[in-house]
């Protein structure tokens, strides 16, 4: 069974030493595949999987630097951002027939931001009705599919997707 909210993730969220070692970092630096969950790399930043996802096909876009303000980053990085963010949309839209989308960045703890030291973006899929009390008041999130299953069938459709676009 895929626990993906877990008493692990409060450990790490409350896990003082996670500020020593960013997350971020550590997955570019390895292979992609169901370990680091990274489903596509640009020049400038990557699309990953959300390890603890909102909805299905929760994917973040994060520049390869390691920086906390988005105001900081270099306008080619910025750019293929914002083109990664046009491509999952169009991913997610095609693959899991959403509805609407919440795209965002917390910047700072202040703003809730769980990694405030690597700036990213997060692509949340999003359904009529699809939330329910477990995830407002239960503490508990219901996924209709294994993030390994999620894994699997995103970096497909981007494959498929960015094969079609070539022969355009």
């Amino acid at each position: 069974m895929n626990h993906l909210w877990s008493p692990w993730r409060m450990t790490y969220i409350q896990n003082s030493d996670k500020e020593k070692e960013c997350i971020f970092c550590r997955a570019q630096e390895t292979e992609d595949g169901l370990e680091n969950l990274i489903v596509h790399r640009g020049q400038y930043t990557y699309v990953i999987l959300n390890r603890f996802p909102y909805t299905s096909g929760h994917l973040m876009v994060v520049p390869f630097e390691h920086i906390s303000e988005f105001d900081k980053l270099p306008m080619d990085t910025v750019t293929e951002m914002l083109s990664h963010i046009t491509f999952c949309t169009k991913l997610l839209r095609n693959e899991y027939n959403t509805q609407g989308f919440n795209i965002g960045a917390n910047i700072g703890s202040a703003a809730g931001a769980g990694i405030p030291q690597h700036f990213h973006f997060h692509i949340v899929p999003r359904w009529e009705g699809d939330t329910n009390f477990l995830s407002s008041i239960g503490d508990t999130r219901l996924l209709p599919e294994a993030l390994e299953d999620t894994y699997h069938r995103v970096k497909k459709a981007w494959d498929q997707l960015a094969s079609e676009r070539k022969d355009e």
